[in-house]
């Protein structure tokens, strides 16, 4: 399978440290991050059409990736 994009790790560069130290301290963070990876595999298989999706579906999930990313980001800036 190719690299799937939107991985946290490219999408912080310089914060893995900071992402590492959250998720084994803060259940809830760890919670988000699994979440953000299960969604983003989703979206990055609709898109690549190995799971195809309707266009509404698709869509949805993304603002659900959005969602995560956006809570996990001020979770970090406020780490």
């Amino acid at each position: 399978m190719s690299h799937t994009p939107h991985e946290l790790a490219d999408d912080f560069p310089g914060q893995t440290d900071k992402i590492h130290a959250l998720k084994t301290a803060n259940a809830h963070f760890a919670r988000l991050m699994e979440e953000y990876h299960e969604i983003n595999r989703e979206v990055h298989r609709a898109e690549t059409n190995i799971e195809p999706v309707d266009q509404l579906a698709e869509t949805e999930m993304r603002k659900k990736r959005m969602a995560l990313k956006d809570e996990i980001a001020r979770m970090l800036a406020q780490a």
